[in-house]
């Protein structure tokens, strides 16, 4: 307990050393009563004081928009299931899974006005789909079949960064110059404009994150840092990289920090909508901390098996955000069956011309290997490419 008598989640002993998080079974294991929650697992609305700043955007919302947002929420773990499948069926070279994350990421995608730009690391699948890029786009880019078929400017939805971390530096020098650019704080709804960058626990251990802290905090940039807390990095739990919640991590840079259930699709959209009207309005940085979980693998090539108890996989199935969500909406007593039933043969056909389009892809050429390698023309490379050329050449003198 606290101080103030508020229950405290988070400490428990590792190997004799005091963290703070959370255990299996635990009532605190869904964030705990720090995060921002509207729907509990079973359906009820919840209002607290916990709550209370971004109770009016939840209010705000109609039946039909949370319609949208389970509709949303679907769709994206149909396509997700369809990444998976096909990977394993040797269609995709590799597919980073989001199955339990949908609500994190269709919440703030939701959040989200068209000129706010979204700097993804690999498995914002579900960001990607608010931003209208084609499932396909992403698809071709798994074959290898492009470096990345959308236009990042045109999306405003920036390429996947493999690289942990990474992406949140280019984010903050995006924001920093939208803000030299003097798209911020101007009180026009259409121009103001906010950055977004995704990242997951695991990151928020690379220098990579703080270094965009720091430079985020010190220029007052523009800037949402989107942590999907989702359990695990790889194979390591938070207790191995952290001995506090991500979210009060902000407060050392200078810059506000929430948790929020990310398994509940209102509360990611209210405190997304409240941290971009923040960054918009001029008042700097701000970060969230979505508390979700991973519920398959990292990507397709790990075995969640090897580090993870099947009991903990359980428990958060209870807790899955489209089913909580459908029990809320139900509730309301003006959607029926009927809506869930189109929904889910929308996502069959969505997985059909998805699974139809990946197999009609063409292989690139292999010349692509050395394309958008160097800006300017680059002598050692022009040679690789002639030998390359040259040896790809001699095969096809062979079988004619």
């Amino acid at each position: 307990m606290s101080d103030n008598g508020v229950a405290r989640a988070f400490d428990f002993e590792v190997e004799g050393v005091k963290h703070h998080e959370t255990t299996v079974g635990s009532p605190y294991y869904d964030g705990g009563p720090v995060a921002v929650r509207f729907i509990d697992k079973d359906g009820n609305r919840i209002r607290n004081e916990v709550n209370l700043p971004y109770d009016k955007y939840v209010d705000a919302l109609t039946e039909e928009d949370g319609r949208r947002l389970y509709r949303d929420m679907a769709l994206v773990r149909r396509l997700d299931t369809e990444g998976t499948a096909l990977q394993r069926q040797g269609e995709l070279g590799l597919w980073p899974g989001l199955l339990g994350q949908e609500a994190a990421q269709i919440g703030v995608g939701r959040a989200m006005k068209p000129q706010d730009h979204a700097f993804p690391a690999y498995r914002e699948h579900g960001v990607a789909w608010c931003k209208d890029v084609d499932p396909l786009s992403i698809m071709s880019m798994y074959r290898g079949c492009t470096h990345a078929a959308w236009d990042p400017e045109e999306k405003k939805f920036h390429l996947y960064t493999i690289v942990i971390g990474n992406n949140a530096l280019h984010a903050v020098g995006y924001a920093m110059g939208v803000q030299r650019d003097g798209d911020y704080g101007t009180g026009d709804p259409e121009r103001d404009t906010a950055v977004v960058t995704f990242f997951g626990d695991g990151a928020t251990a690379q220098g990579d994150i703080m270094e965009s802290f720091v430079f985020a905090a010190v220029n007052q940039a523009p800037i949402v840092f989107y942590c999907q807390n989702n359990q695990w990095a790889i194979s390591e739990p938070n207790v191995r990289q952290t001995r506090n919640p991500l979210y009060e991590r902000a407060s050392g840079f200078g810059f506000p920090g929430v948790r929020v259930d990310g398994n509940d699709v209102l509360a990611c959209y209210a405190v997304s909508q409240h941290a971009l009207e923040h960054a918009r309005s001029g008042q700097g940085p701000f970060l969230i901390e979505a508390y979700t979980y991973r519920m398959g693998a990292h990507t397709t090539s790990d075995d969640p098996t090897k580090y993870r108890d099947s009991a903990e996989v359980e428990l958060w199935r209870e807790r899955d955000p489209l089913t909580r969500l459908k029990k809320f909406l139900l509730s309301l007593h003006e959607t029926e069956e009927a809506f869930f039933e189109e929904v889910d043969r929308e996502a069959d056909e969505l997985a059909a011309a998805i699974r139809a389009g990946v197999q009609q892809m063409p292989d690139p050429p292999s010349s692509m290997l050395w394309d958008h390698t160097y800006v300017d023309p680059h002598g050692p490379l022009a040679e690789q490419r002639a030998e390359f050329e040259e040896y790809q050449a001699g095969f096809e003198t062979q079988e004619s």
